[in-house]
């Protein structure tokens, strides 16, 4: 199966900066699209951002013009480069990536979460 592994989230003040990565590992596999996602306590979980393996992205609202996402094919790897940091966007992070995974010659489609990072922002 494809493992998704998330690195980079932390405390940070209001106005700071954080870089999220995550690679995707295991096996035969192929990644199309990769993104974020994040969740609060009692809400749910929301888009942050996605990019195709061609580089077009996508943005939540609450986030353009101050996130920035980017991919490395080679690697597998989507990163994360969030400026201007709110209180509001202490979350848990969600690495999502869809693709295909192959054991011999069966090669079904799926779509794949990581385990999840912990952002906080102080005011």
């Amino acid at each position: 199966q494809v493992q998704l592994a998330e690195s980079g989230g932390g405390l940070v003040q209001a106005g700071g900066s954080l870089r999220l990565s995550c690679a995707a590992s295991g096996g035969t596999f192929s990644i199309y699209g990769m993104g974020w996602y994040r969740q609060s306590p009692g809400k749910q979980r929301e888009l942050v951002a996605t990019i195709t393996k061609g580089g077009s992205t996508n943005y939540g609202d609450s986030v353009k013009g101050r996130f920035t996402v980017s991919r490395d094919n080679a690697k597998n790897t989507v990163y994360l480069q969030m400026n201007s940091l709110e209180p509001e966007d202490t979350a848990v992070y969600y690495c999502n990536a869809d693709g295909i995974y192959c054991s011999g010659s069966y090669c079904p489609k799926g779509v794949y979460w990581g385990p999840g990072t912990q952002v906080t922002v102080s005011s």
